[in-house]
């Protein structure tokens, strides 16, 4: 199951000025390269007791403050995210031997901002919204569906569907960004982006 990977790398002098722009250029090139969902990550949030949870979602914004995902603020990861505002974040895209990892604090979106974004959403995933308690134990299906059809018949076709106030936007505000490029016999790239107060210097970590 092991692979040898590229003898190319990444350098310093290769890297863009900011993480923000080194991360939509790897974003792109994952496009390109026809990767599958290339805006999935792993994100990783914890109890205030150190407890550790994970899971993938989906990156949807990008700008200098963080990297943004939408979520049931109510979920196990909403819930975790407000009483221990720290999380972690991984894109992985193996097929071209590369991976981000983030690490930060955890803040939520403003409501004018949620509210524009739940708006884009396809009708069926806005009445998702409503009809899914995340995180919570259900009967059965049947539950979902029939929560589904309430949620339906309360939002008619044609009618807009508001955003439910337990839905909303997580920022993940970087302390670093590390960019990592899988290399031959092990000795991958690992550079990494880190706030130093108010600027941020790059530095290369050992495999």
């Amino acid at each position: 199951m092991r692979r040898s990977y590229l003898p190319t790398g990444l350098d310093e002098a290769d890297l863009k000025p900011t993480w923000r722009e080194q991360l939509e250029a790897w974003l792109q090139d994952a496009v390109e390269a026809g990767i599958v969902e290339p805006n999935a990550m792993t994100f990783a949030t914890a109890t205030p007791d150190g407890v550790p949870s994970a899971r993938t979602v989906l990156l949807k914004g990008v700008d200098d403050r963080g990297l943004v995902l939408y979520t049931n603020l109510t979920s196990r990861k909403g819930r975790e995210a407000r009483a221990n505002p720290r999380g972690a974040l991984v894109l992985p895209w193996v097929a071209i031997r590369r991976q981000v990892v983030v690490h930060g604090t955890i803040e939520e979106v403003d409501a004018a901002t949620a509210d524009a974004y739940f708006a884009t959403r396809p009708r069926g995933s806005q009445l998702g919204a409503y009809a899914s308690p995340q995180s919570s134990v259900v009967a059965g299906r049947a539950e979902l569906e029939r929560a589904f059809a309430e949620a339906a018949a309360r939002f008619p076709e044609g009618t807009p569907v508001p955003r439910p106030e337990w839905w909303g936007g997580l920022r993940v505000v970087p302390e670093t960004v590390e960019f990592w490029q899988g290399r031959v016999n092990r000795l991958h790239d690992r550079l990494r982006y880190r706030r130093d107060g108010d600027a941020w210097i790059v530095e290369r970590l050992a495999p």
